[in-house]
């Protein structure tokens, strides 16, 4: 063969090559384009933003071609509508907090955070190497759901309130917005408990509809204006010790998207929920001192109240469990890891803390 025959046959060959190879590229990284709905307003950078450090840190890591959309609680569906609105389809995957669909079965509530539940770094040791997360996944598969976590505030504040609560007898009657099976807890104490997205909780509270609200902590709690209506300030948020996020994915899309967006959505995950507990750890302390600069009254629920509850808790997971298998399993599941957990936790990081604490007050 001629040596400009065999130039032009080699180049031929590549082109058809290349013509051949450029369709599987395109195949195995589709364009692929997603909404999410958001159960938070925008005006909180901390937790609504975790979904928007996944959502780019998800188009990086495809070049692009896996984009998510964010919508903010209210522009698709109500913020506690969101995982509704997964497992019908409406949207492709929402940004939530799993308790919000106690409603629909109380297990929901153990994968966020229950009353005298795990905190922050036992919560995501159990959900991503203690088989926690895949637990919940076998049981969000009856909603259509695929879950990851997302997002972890860290230990919570125990709520703002209009009147000094001191003892258990103040708790009667008490109208207050608080999520999850939380508010079951309380209603055993005589609290009237009211289930309230984030955005409208400011009103309620202004006009008296509800005499006490919890949310999150300091810096979130600051900018939706709670110091202005409710001047008592309690801690701790016994109910959510170290609450996870989730992502909620409608679980069609989730097997129909290539595996390398599968393990690109997980990263990004997994990204957010790391960046959302460090957010909060920076940005809680300057904002309480500025809360109490301003005048607010920081107190701690009295040892008679936290003692009441953690009562009542364990008598209500009993009662659900009687009655509930998935919700058992999970609640035993739960309690037998905090165990070890808080056992190893009183030798090395309760001891280290404490001191620290005491060498601060010093």
């Amino acid at each position: 063969m001629k040596r400009r025959q065999f130039i032009q046959t080699a180049a031929a060959g590549a082109a058809a090559a290349t013509a051949i190879a450029m369709p599987a590229v395109a195949q195995s990284a589709p364009e692929v384009k997603w909404r999410l709905a958001s159960s938070f307003p925008k005006s909180l950078d901390t937790i609504y933003g975790g979904a928007e450090v996944m959502a780019k840190m998800v188009s990086d890591l495809t070049d692009g071609k896996f984009q998510i959309q964010v919508f903010a609680a209210g522009e698709i569906v109500p913020a506690l509508q969101a995982a509704d609105a997964v497992t019908n389809g409406t949207v492709e995957m929402c940004h939530t907090v799993s308790y919000y669909y106690v409603g629909k079965d109380p297990t929901f509530a153990i994968a966020a955070s229950v009353p005298f539940g795990l905190n922050a770094r036992g919560q995501n040791a159990w959900l991503f190497q203690a088989g926690g997360n895949d637990l919940f996944n076998e049981f969000y598969k009856k909603f259509n759901i695929h879950g990851i976590p997302c997002g972890n505030t860290g230990a919570q504040m125990g709520g703002w309130f209009r009147k000094e609560i001191k003892t258990v007898a103040d708790l009667q009657g008490l109208k207050m917005r608080i999520g999850g099976i939380a508010g079951s807890v309380l209603q055993k104490l005589g609290v009237v408990p009211q289930q309230i997205g984030g955005g409208d909780i400011y009103p309620a509270l202004e006009k008296g509809t509800i005499d006490g609200a919890e949310w999150v902590g300091p810096y979130d709690d600051e900018k939706l204006g709670f110091s202005k209506v409710a001047p008592y300030y309690y801690y701790p948020g016994f109910w959510e010790g170290g609450p996870t996020v989730h992502a909620f994915i409608n679980l069609d899309k989730w097997n129909a998207l290539p595996k390398q967006y599968q393990a690109a959505l997980t990263a990004a995950c997994t990204y957010a929920n790391t960046q959302m507990a460090a957010k909060y750890d920076v940005v809680n302390p300057p904002a309480l001192k500025r809360l109490v600069g301003a005048g607010t009254q920081l107190r701690p629920f009295s040892q008679e109240i936290l003692e009441a509850c953690l009562k009542a808790s364990n008598e209500l997971y009993g009662e659900i469990s009687a009655k509930n298998p998935d919700f058992k399993k999970a609640i035993e599941a739960m309690a037998a890891f905090r165990s070890d957990q808080y056992l190893w936790w009183q030798v090395a990081e309760l001891s280290f803390d404490v001191f620290q604490v005491r060498s601060r007050a010093r």
